[in-house]
């Protein structure tokens, strides 16, 4: 099973907003100067994710990005899934014409840790991942190197 970039950049994206977006939109250029991911990659995503209901867009000076739900209703799978991301760890890539145009001997194994993956994909909320202090910790971090000097104690208060 390989989860791509897409998917993973997806799911990086999402946290970086569900920390974020507490009370304002996020802009596409913090998440990206904060996650160092491209702003025309993230836009891309975030068409997707708009278009799968997962965030709202908010137009004008101040506007970015919202969720569109709270972080405890959206799930892991649900933001790979909105980018056509598939969690796939077959080699026919779930058509059954592993060898030689027929199933191979493990096809259906490999099927059910597909199903697996997402079934534990899609029990983990944003906000489950958000309680976990190291990922706090690693936000921290990241606001501390993207934010003007001036503004880390400020960063430092908001996050804990």
């Amino acid at each position: 099973m390989r989860l791509t970039t897409k998917g993973r950049y997806a799911v990086t994206a999402m946290l970086d907003l569900a920390i974020h977006a507490q009370h304002n939109p996020v802009s596409l250029t913090d998440i990206s100067t904060r996650q160092g991911i491209s702003l025309s990659y993230l836009e891309q995503l975030f068409a997707k994710l708009r278009r799968s209901g997962l965030v709202n867009s908010i137009r004008g000076p101040g506007g970015g990005y919202q969720l569109s739900r709270r972080s405890h209703d959206i799930f892991v799978a649900q933001v790979v899934d909105a980018v056509n991301e598939t969690m796939d760890a077959t080699r026919c890539q779930g058509k059954g014409n592993c060898q030689d145009g027929d199933q191979c001997l493990t096809h259906h194994l490999w099927e059910d840790l597909s199903a697996q993956i997402h079934a534990f994909l899609s029990s983990i909320s944003l906000q489950n991942l958000i309680e976990r202090r190291e990922v706090r910790d690693i936000a921290l971090k990241q606001d501390q190197r993207a934010a003007p000097p001036d503004d880390e104690q400020r960063i430092r208060v908001s996050m804990l």
